[in-house]
């Protein structure tokens, strides 16, 4: 008796549209999750509120300076001394003439360390400076 011999399967290789699919989606998750890095608060900040207060149109660039109640600043979620910060922002205001500032203070911050990095602003010639607020809560 003679069988014929079956055609083995041949393998299908490396499939390359999967792949691609599956960077494509990375690359999209990825750029998504870094703009929204981007916009770096600090959660242990408390805002003080205003009726007028809203979110602002972010502005490309910003920088965010958050100050805690006893003066501490924070920049990208690093702590930065009083000297630094004021090279930093003559740094900046020297390349980026105009560069916007988004000032967040705890509003328990003593008006002095407001005043302080105000003054360190304005040594720099940074005039494009924001103040953050929140929205109250309405009852």
């Amino acid at each position: 008796m003679k069988f014929r011999a079956r055609p083995r399967p041949e393998s299908p290789g490396f499939q390359m549209t999967p792949m691609i699919d599956v960077v494509f989606l990375l690359l999209c998750f990825f750029v998504t999750s870094q703009l929204f890095a981007q916009w770096e608060t600090e959660i242990d900040i408390t805002l003080p509120t205003a009726r007028t207060g809203q979110l602002p149109q972010r502005l490309p660039g910003e920088i965010i300076l958050n100050l805690y109640e006893d003066g501490k600043v924070v920049i990208n979620r690093r702590e930065v001394a009083p000297a630094e910060l004021g090279v930093m922002l003559q740094r900046l205001a020297g390349l980026f003439p105009g560069q916007p500032v988004l000032l967040r203070a705890d509003q328990a911050t003593p008006y002095e360390h407001v005043i302080a990095v105000l003054d360190l602003c304005r040594q720099a010639d940074i005039w494009n400076i924001s103040f953050a607020t929140g929205v109250p809560e309405e009852r």
